[in-house]
């Protein structure tokens, strides 16, 4: 049986004692490597997009991913994202895989990066979506930070936190938000504490490393790399998008009119479009 966004079955897979849930499905046909997904801010498997999920799993397979803790993971929330990277790149090895493309969205992308970084090896393609580098720019809107830990999100937060200002944006935010919400066992939602970790990791990863050239570790991640944002976004400034084009070697950048945090999610088409491009180049 071929599965997809909406059927394809929790699994899960033991590390170092942490029970870590996912959903694997697509293509095996092919010699595209399995493509890793990492989620944002308390964001579990079923906060992706299906049209997102299945278009990519078309030609290859997927990896939906929840860190330790998170969601339906079990274990002691991570409050470092280089332990939650380091947790992901475990994890992969034991699903058995040698190389994987890694797509991260914020919190997740600052995760991928790390992942990135840390186990080169593991990594062939690297995707940032609505994310930065560590020692970017923090200077999220005030509003952010009383919509984004609220304890049970509605679309008016998602919509605001995501998505563009305009009626065509807050129309793909509703379809967005109905397709998100077709799957019928859903994964739970995360705890406070995953919250109250997640943002204490945030908290270590805005110090620079270096003041005279904060970006320099990037210039030594040479995967190719895709960077995604929308022109306003008001989450993780999209001016740390240029600040990582500029300094990963083998990066391209994407901005998408009207979009702020989640283009991916308003204009799922176009990204499509652009990252099966990438992928297959």
């Amino acid at each position: 049986m071929s599965h997809t966004h909406l059927t394809a079955p929790t699994r899960f897979v033991e590390v170092d004692g942490a029970r870590f849930a996912y959903r694997r499905w697509g293509n095996t046909g092919t010699s595209q490597p399995p493509l890793l997904f990492l989620q944002h801010f308390r964001g579990g498997m079923d906060h992706w997009d299906p049209l997102m999920t299945d278009g990519l799993a078309a030609d290859r397979e997927v990896i939906l991913f929840n860190g330790r803790g998170v969601a339906s993971s079990g274990g002691t929330p991570r409050t470092r994202i280089e332990d939650m990277a380091d947790d992901a790149a475990a994890a992969v090895r034991a699903l058995g895989l040698a190389q994987i493309d890694a797509l991260g969205f914020s919190l997740g992308g600052f995760q991928a990066l790390d992942l990135t970084w840390r186990h080169p090896g593991l990594v062939r393609k690297l995707m940032l979506l609505g994310t930065g580098p560590r020692g970017g720019n923090p200077d999220m809107e005030p509003q952010v930070l009383t919509t984004a830990p609220r304890p049970v999100p509605v679309f008016e937060d998602f919509r605001y936190l995501f998505f563009g200002r305009s009626a065509q944006a807050e129309q793909a935010a509703r379809e967005f938000w109905q397709r998100r919400h077709r799957r019928i066992d859903q994964d739970p939602p995360s705890s406070p504490e995953v919250a109250n970790a997640q943002i204490e990791a945030n908290m270590f990863y805005l110090p620079r490393l270096s003041e005279d050239d904060p970006f320099a570790y990037l210039r030594g991640i040479r995967q190719p790399t895709f960077i995604l944002n929308g022109v306003n976004d008001v989450m993780i400034p999209t001016v740390n998008s240029f600040y990582m084009a500029r300094n990963l070697p083998n990066a391209q950048l994407f901005l998408y009119p009207d979009c702020g945090h989640a283009a991916q999610f308003q204009c799922p088409q176009r990204f499509l479009h652009h990252v099966t491009h990438f992928l297959g180049e």
